[in-house]
């Protein structure tokens, strides 16, 4: 008799609290899972968006709130995504520069310093967001050292790539407790229409038994499509990841079917600090970078020069069409936003879900703002 096949575990059993939940690039992913998410977000344009999307949202300062708050006893997944102008190559550098500083704080987190004495020494940061790439941290070991918490069962976290120091030093951090891995990742090599490169950790808690438990390994999640080295053609591109992963990168023109093509896309800003060494990407070629700029940038067509709409931009980091863009300074929330469709990788290697499957990739794509339609059934991944 053929021994059962180990099962992996049911996305309904977990709970997600995300930090600096933005727009909701990874509560919609987790929503197209089957997993349930509630969101920390204090920018109101943001929290205007996730609104409309029906999204969970506490409307408040991550500093301003605990795992122990009552909205969020429930979680057993943390995940966050810090801001992350001051560590971000487009910025001034106070978090690279500040980056020995953050790193003898997650020192001082491991020695088990009082919160309010590292508080007040943030405090004295020349750039006050530097520091709140912390809270991940301090919400992990305070869930780890309060009696009346659980640990949470996995953590999820993204940032700029600048970062990769300050996760390699959470994984040392929480080795006790979590099995770990990171890296960075190419968006392009998940499905999404854009090269962007994201800093990504992922922690499972060790020996977990029980419904959670999986049998997946822990590890970041494996590519799915080829890595865009540019080239002046796509046949030029070839298949250089090899038969493991078969399929090329998505193209704006995939993306957006809707854009009469060819199109070329014309960057507001200039390559390497020459403001006329302006960069450009055709239709049959991913997006650059989406940024907070994505709105400034020129898309030169059939029918002449015109922007990006709002949707438009959202769908090259892989929203849905009928994502409801609200309130102020749409352009800095999609450009803020994690893609949802790397999001559903990443979340899925954090659980043990196993590779996203086509269904639950399918429900991403044609969700619809809440009241339009029913529901999906989004019991399983």
């Amino acid at each position: 008799m053929t021994p059962a096949q180990p099962q992996s575990p049911q996305p309904a059993l977990f709970h997600i609290v995300d930090l600096f939940a933005g727009p909701g690039g990874l509560d919609i992913a987790a929503k197209a899972l089957g997993v349930s998410s509630i969101g920390v977000e204090w920018d109101t344009g943001a929290y205007a968006t996730r609104t409309r999307a029906g999204l969970p949202t506490v409307h408040k300062d991550v500093r301003k709130c605990s795992p122990t708050d009552p909205a969020f006893r429930g979680a057993n997944v943390l995940a966050g995504g810090p801001p992350c102008q001051t560590f971000t190559v487009a910025g001034h550098g106070a978090g690279r520069r500040a980056l020995d500083t953050v790193l003898k704080f997650v020192q001082r987190l491991v020695d088990r310093d009082e919160w309010s004495n590292i508080e007040a020494d943030l405090a004295e940061l020349k750039d006050e967001r530097t520091g709140l790439v912390l809270q991940p941290l301090h919400w992990a070991l305070e869930a780890i050292d309060n009696p009346e918490l659980d640990p949470y069962h996995a953590i999820v976290l993204e940032q700029v790539p600048a970062v990769l120091p300050v996760w390699e030093a959470y994984a040392k951090a929480l080795s006790d407790e979590y099995e770990t891995d990171f890296d960075v990742l190419r968006t392009e090599e998940f499905g999404v229409p854009q090269t962007r490169k994201r800093a990504v950790l992922i922690a499972r808690r060790r020996n977990e038994v029980g419904t959670l438990h999986s049998h997946h390994p822990l590890r970041l999640p494996s590519p799915t499509h080829q890595r865009y080295r540019g080239g002046t053609s796509r046949e030029a591109e070839g298949f250089t990841m090899g038969d493991a992963v078969p399929e090329k990168w998505v193209s704006m023109a995939q993306a957006l079917p809707k854009r009469p093509t060819p199109f070329t896309v014309i960057s507001n800003y200039g390559t390497g600090g020459d403001p006329k060494a302006r960069g450009e990407r055709r239709s049959d070629q991913p997006s650059a970078t989406v940024t907070g700029k994505i709105s400034r940038n020129r898309v030169v067509g059939p029918h002449g020069i015109d922007r990006f709409s709002f949707s438009e931009a959202g769908r090259l980091q892989t929203f849905p069409a009928e994502y409801p863009w609200s309130g102020s300074d749409i352009s800095q929330q999609i450009g803020n936003a994690v893609p949802p469709r790397l999001g559903m990788h990443i979340i899925s290697a954090a659980l043990g879900l196993g590779q996203p499957s086509k269904k639950a990739l399918d429900r991403l794509a044609s969700w619809k703002p809440p009241g339009t339609m029913e529901e999906d059934d989004a019991s399983g991944s």
